[in-house]
């Protein structure tokens, strides 16, 4: 039996891009809805897979992100300390300077760079 959790998977943005250019290439025709989320991704991916997968083991290792997190920040790279706390709006996460100064100073390592 799978519980919910179990069946969760994040995919980064650049993934899906990478995944829907792959079909695309395979089949002459894509759906309305596989091309709608490629025009997507294309536009909002910012950054190539490598550099995603390195992002979200660096956040990991913060103690307070979790996957789900982590993955939100990726695909939105915030750049601001409200970005950040749009992103943790929901969350009952209590996110100080430092912690949104640490998870600025890893996100904007990789958009520089």
């Amino acid at each position: 039996m799978v519980t919910k959790d179990e069946s969760k998977k994040f995919i980064p943005l650049s993934e899906v891009k990478n995944i829907l250019k792959k079909i695309e290439k395979e089949r002459t025709e894509i759906t309305y809805e596989q091309r709608i989320a490629l025009e997507h991704a294309q536009k909002f991916a910012k950054l190539p897979n490598q550099k995603v997968k390195d992002l979200i083991k660096d956040l990991m290792k913060l103690e307070f992100i979790e996957e789900s997190h982590a993955y939100k920040i990726v695909d939105l790279l915030p750049s601001t300390n409200e970005d950040i706390k749009t992103i943790f709006a929901k969350e009952r996460i209590n996110l100080d300077d430092d912690k949104i100064n640490n998870i600025l100073n890893i996100t904007n390592k990789y958009s520089l760079g």
